[in-house]
């Protein structure tokens, strides 16, 4: 299969959802935010990953509708906080979300993380957003299986995506083959492991072989794993750099060599052990 930047994975309802996209995490600064976001948008991103905790929704809704493109064309992501989960809670939550954006619609509302008390209420209150026609598909981040299971226990509709932390460094490939299983799509939250792999020797070897730098290298992984990949950057010179990952092709070797990079290291915290006083 050919990739290019309008390329999309079809969720189990038939939804399509680009394979690349703008990861907008701690985009503080309104003007820089909105310059990141237009450029983005500018240049062929047609998807947008932001969440209630970014406090950044207004600049998305902003830049999607100053940005030339149609609404209908911009993939746009948010998440649940835990403080907000619940049923009734998160639809509370997501009306808010919904204000701050501007729109009548979100393509996809995920749960941020899986928190014990309420995580299976609150994919109940999305589904019901799904069925409302509030929102184009359902989904969950930072889920492991076990708490994908105990949804599936309960759920009519299975979550279509599972966002979670994966780079070289994770792999996850039980819970990705877990995920494929289930027609979940994956995407991948920290993709560079935080620019943590950018100085990585056989990356740079790598990137030296294909004239790519290590941050493509490690985004053509991705892609080549039918992952769906949301890497940050404000920069308009490395969010148009991002792009340009559809004209080679990583050998099976090369992927392989890859993959050997993983340590189960996170560089966030793990679904089953976090603790966030906010």
């Amino acid at each position: 299969m050919k990739l290019t930047l309008q390329s999309t994975k079809t969720l189990h309802n038939g939804v399509e959802m680009p394979r690349l996209g703008l990861g907008v995490y701690k985009m503080t600064n309104p003007e820089e935010s909105i310059q990141a976001m237009t450029t983005a948008l500018q240049v062929g991103y047609r998807a947008i990953d932001t969440a209630s905790l970014y406090g950044n929704e207004k600049e998305v809704g902003e830049s999607v509708r100053t940005s030339g493109v149609k609404r209908e064309d911009v993939f746009v992501t948010t998440k649940v906080w835990n403080s907000d989960q619940g049923y009734d809670q998160t639809l509370r939550a997501f009306e808010t979300s919904l204000e701050n954006l501007g729109f009548d619609y979100l393509d996809l509302y995920l749960t941020h993380w899986p928190v014990l008390e309420t995580f299976k209420d609150t994919y109940r209150a999305i589904e019901r957003l799904y069925d409302e026609k509030l929102v184009r598909a359902t989904g969950v981040s930072n889920h492991h299986q076990h708490h994908l299971e105990e949804i599936f226990a309960k759920a009519n509709v299975k979550p279509m995506v599972n966002q979670i932390e994966l780079s070289p460094r994770l792999t996850q490939y039980d819970l990705r083959t877990f995920c494929a299983d289930n027609q979940i799509a994956v995407t991948s939250w920290s993709p560079l492991a935080r620019g943590g792999l950018l100085n990585e020797p056989s990356l740079v070897r790598m990137g030296k072989k294909y004239d790519k730098t290590p941050a493509q290298i490690i985004i053509r992984w991705h892609l080549q794993q039918d992952l769906i990949v949301i890497p940050k950057s404000v920069t308009p010179e490395r969010i148009v750099s991002n792009t340009d990952v559809h004209d080679f092709v990583l050998s099976f070797e090369d992927m392989k060599n890859i993959d050997s990079l993983n340590l189960n290291e996170r560089t966030g915290a793990d679904p089953d052990n976090f603790n966030f006083n906010f």
